[in-house]
């Protein structure tokens, strides 16, 4: 297997992997809504598990990449190998292919990502909003009694409301 073979094989494999990062972010969506914290749970762990799978296809790409250019230094892009190949080859097409189809993928993941934060915060203020609530329920309006600093004594109502006593 070539240089630019193996490339291709790992950029079709990492773009499996983020479709399914997609997949999970499309059900993610769902999960949020429904506010269901046991599956929101189970879904980062399958997202850890994808991101780990990424992040050791990306070592094996960089590996790859790097039999490409004679500098240590420089990790020439896909691109770069894509442009540097003959542009009629079969090579080349399939990994501008591959190139152009691990791009969309990310992308989408990235998109749904985005989608998924909105509704993350949406859902937090949402909470924020609710507490709020609740504790401003429990918490009884201060008397106007003041006291001889002329500051207000901080003295609760009783919890039945007014007092009608005169």
């Amino acid at each position: 297997m070539t240089n630019v073979e193996g490339l291709t094989t790992i950029l079709k494999q990492e773009t499996e992997s983020y479709e399914k990062l997609g997949t999970l972010a499309e059900q993610k969506r769902q999960i949020i809504i429904d506010r269901d914290l046991d599956a929101l749970e189970q879904s980062a762990n399958q997202e850890q598990k994808l991101s780990d799978e990424l992040k050791r296809l990306e070592r094996q790409r960089i590996d790859i990449l790097k039999t490409f250019t004679d500098d240590a230094d420089v990790i020439p892009t896909v691109s770069d190998v894509v442009n540097a190949l003959d542009a009629e080859s079969a090579e080349c097409a399939a990994l501008r292919k591959a190139r152009d189809a691990i791009l969309a993928a990310a992308g989408q993941v990235q998109f749904l990502n985005s989608q998924n934060e909105v509704l993350l915060q949406q859902a937090m203020e949402m909470v924020e909003f609710d507490l709020t609530l609740f504790k401003s329920l429990r918490q009884a309006p201060e008397s106007g009694n003041y006291g001889k600093d002329a500051y207000s004594t901080g003295e609760l109502l009783p919890s039945g409301g007014f007092d009608a006593k005169q």
